[in-house]
């Protein structure tokens, strides 16, 4: 009996193991695809429109599944919490990324969006004044930011579309956003179920990127909202923020981090290439070089950041 039970439990650990790995590959896909959803949706109306419609949608069907569960509305300590993370997290990041794909390709803007771990190292050596960082982290840093000259050198002798400079500025400050809040919630720990916590900070976020979009005339009446907008809303709230968030968690729960944290590398990779067969984006041998090496990069940060812990 009890051999019969070992051999039931390693069977059931191999399935759950391949099941991440399909939910990695899940994950990866479609939040690489998720950036071409949102620069579909940004041609036909403002981007922090479609960022607060996502993101009230999304965190509104996140809290309603958790209140029903029983989850307690969060105490006030907490919700000055939760409003601080979700202006860095999503008024910032996800809400300016949104609005960034208006003037620039979604595989460049997912590819700035994948350099928050070569910002952290260097917010936390200049803010922190971390310097017992491994040779290998500033030999990824320094790779990170050479694969990111080269795409720019790329860029550099083409003609750009207007506004591709303040498209490049909004994926710089998005990404900087993420950084600051991804060093918010490493250095300081609140007591809350995580994912109920991720809808609060969208619903919060939705009425602040709102009140932003009307301040700034980045709005349209819904009605004259087209039915391509409304298609990559429903992709992104879906897809984007649902279903890729559970297949995500179930990858972290089930696979070692190194290979759960892979899809941060796959996910520029897969929005240039759907970005140029669907959109007819540009992909050029150097802004391929420039993406692996900047990849690479940010690989070698990370990996050498985990050794360290």
């Amino acid at each position: 009996m009890r051999n019969n039970n070992q051999h039931t439990l390693a069977n059931s650990g191999g399935g759950n193991k391949q099941k991440a790995y399909l939910a990695l590959a899940g994950t990866s896909i479609i939040w690489g695809t998720t950036w071409v959803a949102s620069r579909v949706g940004v041609q036909h109306m403002p981007g922090l429109q479609l960022s607060y419609l996502r993101q009230f949608i999304s965190g509104a069907i996140l809290l309603i599944f958790f209140l029903i569960k029983g989850e307690k509305l969060p105490t006030w300590q907490q919700f000055k919490w939760l409003a601080l993370l979700s202006v860095f997290m999503f008024v910032l990041a996800n809400g300016l990324s949104s609005w960034c794909v208006k003037y620039i390709s979604s595989g460049l803007a997912s590819l700035i969006s994948a350099l928050y771990p070569l910002c952290v190292v260097i917010i936390e050596m200049i803010f922190y004044k971390k310097r017992n960082n491994s040779p290998l982290t500033l030999i990824g840093l320094v790779i990170g930011i050479i694969g990111v000259a080269v795409v720019f050198y790329e860029n550099a002798f083409h003609e750009q579309p207007a506004g591709y400079g303040f498209g490049v500025l909004l994926g710089f400050l998005a990404m900087f956003g993420w950084t600051i809040g991804t060093i918010l919630v490493s250095r300081n720990k609140y007591q809350m179920n995580p994912y109920y916590a991720l809808g609060w900070q969208m619903f919060i976020s939705s009425f602040i990127i709102f009140i932003a979009a009307n301040l700034t005339g980045n709005t349209i009446p819904l009605s004259d909202i087209p039915y391509q907008s409304w298609l990559a809303i429903a992709y992104l709230v879906s897809m984007g923020s649902l279903i890729a968030f559970m297949a995500f968690i179930y990858s972290i729960k089930n696979l070692p981090p190194a290979i759960s944290s892979l899809y941060a590398y796959i996910n520029p990779l897969v929005a240039m290439l759907v970005g140029a067969l669907l959109l007819n984006e540009p992909l050029t041998t150097y802004i391929i070089a420039g993406a692996c090496i900047t990849l690479f990069g940010v690989y070698l940060v990370n990996y050498s950041i985990k050794k360290m812990k």
